[in-house]
C-alpha cells in the first residue's frame, strides 16, 4: 500500500545512468518497489561521466572526491527539478557529504564489497609474469597493489564493465582490478581469476552498496523507501563514510574503509596512504558505539592517534 500523501496511480519515476551495471541496479529496486505494490518507471541520464569515457577522473571534475561528482551531476539536477522522484546509486559514488537539499532514504542490503583481478588466462596476482599491466585509474587500489607486488605497471582504464573487459580481452592489460559487486550483479563472476582479501586490498567506502537518494523535502517518498533499508548495511557504510570525510579522503589521499558487522559489535578495516608509506589499521567497535563514532575511531588509528 502506498504512504499518505502518493497517488497509486503515479510511478515512482527513478533516474539512472544507462550503463548496463546501472541499469541492473535500477531494475532491481524498481522491483523491489514493485513487490511492495508500487508503480515504477526509470528515465535514463547521461551524466558527464558516461560523456568522458576516457578522462582521468581528476581531470573530468578537478576536486572533487575520486571524481565521485562526475557520474552524479545530472542526476542529481533532475531530482531538484522535480523530474524524477528517486535516484539509484553505487553508494561509492557520492560523496560524503550531500548538498541538503538531498538524503539519502534507504541502503539496502549490501553485497560482497570485495575487490577481484580478472584476467585472460586465469592467473592470479601473484601468478601475473613480472612487469604485468594492470588495467585500473584508482589510486586506492593501485597503492596497495604495489604493496603486493612493486613490479606491475597501471594502465589507465575507464568505462563500463564490458567496456574494460574487451580492453582486456584486447590485450590493452594482463589484468583488471573491478568490483566483486557489478561483476556478480551481472552474472559475470566467472571471469574472476583472484579475489582480494580485505586485509590485501581494504574495499572504497560503500563498496557494493546501493543507495537511494531523494529529496530531502519529501517525506512522503522517504517513507516508501523505508522498507528497503538494510540496518546492518546502513550502519557499516556511515561508518566507513564518517571515518573519509574526517581523513579528507579524496584523489590525493587513498584509503580504503571495510566495516564489517557482527554479533558484538563491528571489526573495521582500513588502509591509508601516506607519502611512501601504506598504512594498515584493524580495530574493534562495540555494539553500542556509534556509526559515526566508529569511523572517528578507524579515522584516528589510521592518522596514528
Amino acid at each position: 500500500m502506498s504512504a499518505p500523501g502518493v497517488s497509486p496511480q503515479k510511478p515512482l519515476r527513478i533516474g539512472s545512468r544507462g550503463s548496463q551495471l546501472a541499469l541492473w541496479q535500477a531494475n532491481y529496486i524498481a522491483d523491489a518497489l514493485r513487490s511492495l505494490g508500487h508503480s515504477v518507471s526509470i528515465q535514463i541520464i547521461k551524466t558527464t561521466g558516461d560523456r568522458l569515457q576516457d578522462a582521468a577522473f581528476r581531470e573530468a571534475n578537478p576536486g572533487a572526491e575520486d571524481g565521485k561528482g562526475i557520474f552524479i551531476k545530472e542526476i542529481e539536477e533532475a531530482l531538484a527539478a522535480g523530474s524524477i522522484d528517486l535516484a539509484v546509486h553505487s553508494l561509492k559514488d557520492l560523496p560524503t557529504e550531500l548538498a541538503p537539499q538531498f538524503a539519502i532514504a534507504a541502503v539496502p542490503a549490501r553485497v560482497d564489497a570485495r575487490d577481484v583481478l580478472v584476467t585472460v588466462g586465469g592467473k592470479t596476482l601473484y601468478e601475473l609474469p613480472e612487469g604485468a599491466r594492470v588495467g585500473t585509474t584508482s589510486p586506492r587500489r593501485q597503492t596497495q597493489l604495489l604493496a603486493l607486488r612493486d613490479d606491475i605497471q597501471f594502465v589507465a582504464m575507464r568505462g563500463n564493465i564490458d567496456t574494460r573487459l574487451r580492453k582486456l580481452q584486447g590485450g590493452q592489460a594482463d589484468a583488471l582490478v573491478l568490483a566483486a559487486a557489478g561483476l556478480a550483479r551481472l552474472g559475470l563472476t566467472q571471469q574472476i581469476s583472484h579475489w582480494f582479501s580485505v586485509s590485501e586490498l581494504c574495499p572504497a567506502p560503500g563498496q557494493g552498496a546501493l543507495a537511494i537518494e531523494c529529496r530531502a523535502e519529501d517525506a512522503a517518498t522517504q517513507a516508501l523507501l523505508k522498507p528497503l533499508d538494510d540496518v546492518p548495511t546502513r550502519y557499516a557504510v556511515t561508518a566507513e563514510r564518517a571515518a573519509l570525510h574526517e581523513l579528507g579522503g579524496g584523489c590525493s589521499v587513498p584509503i580504503g574503509i571495510f566495516c564489517e558487522p557482527g554479533r558484538g559489535g563491528c571489526t573495521l578495516h582500513g588502509a591509508r596512504s601516506v607519502g611512501a608509506e601504506l598504512v594498515r589499521r584493524e580495530i574493534a567497535a562495540a555494539a553500542d558505539v556509534p556509526a559515526v563514532e566508529a569511523g572517528l575511531l578507524m579515522a584516528d588509528a589510521l592518522r596514528g592517534v
